[in-house]
């Protein structure tokens, strides 16, 4: 039975949010250079986040999920950045739950990478 992983699993249910939105913006706005920037950060995090799980020490596992935190924080500059050029609104549902949904991953792996480092120094 697999175990579950919450932190995986927000992160991949992200990135295919991400990918979505990304087909939107080019298909429906024709915007290409922040959504493409967007798409890059958002679908790193997962991925960053899933190397972490392999990591060869626990300084590997920091650094992986560190840079997980960073694509995160990018993307969500890039959230911001859409909304503020009209190419998203920031009245509109789906807008606000993946703002709230970024939110979220910033703030679980901003707690994994503290834990880890408290942990890590005894």
């Amino acid at each position: 039975m697999k175990q579950e992983n919450i932190i995986l699993d927000k992160s991949f249910a992200f990135a295919v949010r991400v990918v979505k939105l990304y087909k939107y913006l080019c298909d429906e706005k024709q915007e290409y250079v922040l959504s493409k920037q967007l798409l890059r950060s958002g679908t790193s995090i997962g991925a960053n986040i899933n190397e972490a799980q392999a990591a060869q020490s626990t300084n590997d596992f920091i650094t992986k999920m560190s840079i997980a935190s960073k694509e995160a924080r990018e993307s969500r500059y890039w959230i911001d950045l859409l909304i503020q050029t009209d190419f998203l609104d920031s009245s509109e549902q789906h807008t606000q739950t993946l703002r709230g949904d970024i939110d979220e991953l910033i703030k679980m792996l901003t707690s994994i990478i503290k834990t880890t480092q408290e942990r890590n120094k005894k």
